[in-house]
C-alpha cells in the first residue's frame, strides 16, 4: 500500500482524498496557497506545506512546488484530485520521472484523451459511437468539404477545449469560414492550441456520462452511468445516477463499449465516457481522465469508494471488483451548492456566519465549509455537494427537497434558491429526464419573467 500521499489540491475534493487515506491507514501531506491556510482538511493532514500565494497560477498550478513539497515531505504518490494539474499529461511525467506515483491514468492516456480529435479518433477504433464529424483538424481550406459530409447545423469547436470555450454554432454556409477562424482564435487564446474540428449539432440532448475504473493492465469495469444535462453555460448544476429513463438495450450496449476502449487502452484508474445522448441514440464526446466532481451519485447507488479504489490502483494492487459485483441499488442526486448571487451568478466570496449541515436517512454532504470560515476569491465558487439517495428517483427527489430546506448558511450568497425553488419544484424535472437546454433556456428564462414582472405593472 501506499505510504504518504500528497494532495495536489483544495476545498471538498481534498478533504475527500484525506478521508479516503485514512480509511486505508495512508499519511497524507496537505498544500495550500496563502490564502487557504485555513482549509479543512488541513486540520486532519499529517503534513501541510504552504505553496504560495493565492493566486492559482503562483499555487496549485506551480508544478516546481508541488514536487519540491512532495520531496520534503517524503511522499511517495500525488493525488491532483479534479481541476488544477488533474488532466496535465505534462505534470504526470513530471511526478513520474520525478520517482512519485501518480495518482491516475498514464500520462499518454491524458494527452490522448485531452485531444477531443485523438480520442474521438481512438473511440471509433475501440467501437464507440461518436457524433458525425470530421475525424482530423478543420482548417478554412477543408472546412466545406467537411461541412458539407456532416451537414447543418454544426458545431466548430476546440481540439484541446473545454468549459464551452471555443465552441461556435453554424447553421448555414455563409457563415462557415467566419465561424472556423473564430474558434481558431479562441482556441488559441484559452488552450494555447488552435486546432478545432467540426462535428453535427445535436438539437436537444441529454449529457450522460459513463463511470469506469481500470487496473492498468487490462481488467476494467463500469459503475454504471450518470445524467449531467442541468446545465448553465456548459457547467454542471445537478446530477443523478442512474440517469433516469434510458433504453435499457441501449444502456448496457454503451456500457460495454467504454468497458471495452479500457480494457484495449489498459486505462489506470478512474476515468469518465461523456456522451450526448439523443433519440435512443449515444454520442461520445470526450473523456474525463480524472476522478469527477459528481463520483458521489455513482459511489451512493453502487456502494465502491471511487478514491479508494484509485489509491488501490496507483499501489499496484489492482481492481480486485468484478462487473458481476457491481450493482445498482436505487437512486441519487446531487445538488452542487455554489457561492453565487442565485440571480446572476456572480461570485459571492466572503466570511460564512452561520452553517448547520443537513442530515438524515440517504443524506450526504461533502463539504470543507464550517462557520467562520472565510471564502476567497480566487478559487471556483463551488463550496458544497449535497447528495441525496433512496430507493428510487421520487425519494432521492424528496429526501433532497427535505436536506435543502434543512441547510443553514449565512454571511454569503448561495444557489441554493436555484435547487430548492425552481429545479426540484418543476413538475417536469420530476417526471422526465431532461435535455441540456432546458435549465437555460426553460427554467431560468421562466425567473427572469418572474423578476421582470413587477417592473411592468
Amino acid at each position: 500500500m501506499l505510504q504518504k500521499v500528497l494532495i495536489a489540491n483544495r476545498g471538498e475534493i481534498a478533504l475527500r482524498i484525506t478521508r479516503a487515506c485514512k480509511t486505508l491507514g495512508i499519511k497524507t501531506v496537505g498544500i495550500y496557497s496563502d490564502a487557504d491556510k485555513d482549509l479543512m482538511h488541513l486540520r486532519f493532514c499529517d503534513e501541510a506545506v504552504c505553496i504560495g500565494p493565492g493566486t492559482s497560477s503562483e499555487s496549485y498550478l506551480n508544478i516546481p512546488a508541488i514536487i519540491t513539497a512532495a520531496e520534503i515531505t517524503g511522499a511517495d504518490a500525488i493525488h491532483p484530485g479534479y481541476g488544477f494539474l488533474s488532466e496535465n499529461a505534462e505534470f504526470a511525467e513530471i511526478v513520474e520521472s520525478s520517482g512519485f506515483i501518480f495518482i491516475g491514468p498514464r500520462p499518454e492516456h491524458i494527452r490522448l484523451m485531452g485531444n477531443k480529435v485523438s480520442a474521438i479518433m481512438a473511440m471509433k477504433k475501440s467501437g464507440v459511437p461518436t457524433v458525425p464529424g470530421s475525424a482530423h483538424a478543420v482548417t478554412t481550406n477543408n472546412a466545406l468539404a467537411e461541412a458539407k459530409e456532416i451537414g447543418f447545423p454544426l458545431i466548430v469547436k476546440a481540439a484541446s477545449g473545454g468549459g464551452g470555450r471555443g465552441m461556435r454554432i453554424v447553421e448555414r454556409v455563409d457563415t462557415l469560414l467566419e465561424s472556423v477562424q473564430a474558434a481558431q482564435r479562441d482556441a488559441e487564446m484559452w488552450f494555447g492550441d488552435d486546432t478545432v474540428y467540426m462535428e453535427r449539432f445535436l438539437q436537444k440532448p441529454r449529457h450522460v456520462e459513463v463511470q469506469i475504473l481500470g487496473d492498468g493492465n487490462g481488467h476494467a469495469i463500469h459503475l454504471y452511468d450518470r445524467d449531467c444535462s442541468l446545465q448553465r453555460r456548459h457547467q454542471k448544476v445537478l446530477e443523478e445516477a442512474p440517469a433516469p429513463f434510458l433504453p435499457e438495450q441501449a444502456r448496457a450496449d454503451i456500457l460495454e463499449a467504454c468497458v471495452n476502449a479500457c480494457k484495449l487502452m489498459q486505462y489506470r484508474g478512474a476515468g469518465t465516457f461523456e456522451f450526448l445522448f439523443e433519440d435512443g441514440e449515444f454520442f461520445f464526446i470526450e473523456m474525463n481522465t480524472r476522478v469527477q466532481v459528481e463520483h458521489p451519485v455513482t459511489e451512493m447507488v453502487t456502494g465502491v469508494d471511487i478514491i479508494e479504489q484509485q489509491l488501490r490502483i496507483a499501489a499496484g494492487i489492482g481492481l480486485d471488483l468484478q462487473q458481476e459485483d457491481i450493482k445498482v441499488r436505487g437512486h441519487a442526486i446531487e445538488c452542487r451548492i455554489n457561492a453565487e448571487d442565485p440571480s446572476t451568478f456572480m461570485p459571492s466570496p466572503g466570511k460564512i456566519e452561520q452553517f448547520y449541515a443537513p442530515g438524515g436517512a440517504g443524506i450526504r454532504l461533502d463539504s470543507h465549509i464550517y462557520p467562520g470560515y472565510s471564502i476567497p476569491p480566487y478559487y471556483d465558487s463551488m463550496i458544497a455537494k449535497l447528495i441525496s439517495h433512496g430507493k428510487d428517483r421520487e425519494t432521492a427527489i424528496a429526501r433532497m427537497k427535505q436536506a435543502l430546506d434543512e441547510m443553514i448558511l449565512s454571511g454569503i450568497k448561495t444557489n441554493i434558491p436555484l435547487h430548492k425553488d425552481l429545479i426540484l419544484q418543476d413538475k417536469n424535472f420530476c417526471s422526465q429526464a431532461m435535455d441540456i437546454h432546458y435549465l437555460e433556456k426553460h427554467l431560468l428564462k421562466q425567473l427572469e419573467g418572474q423578476q421582470e414582472a413587477p417592473k411592468a405593472s
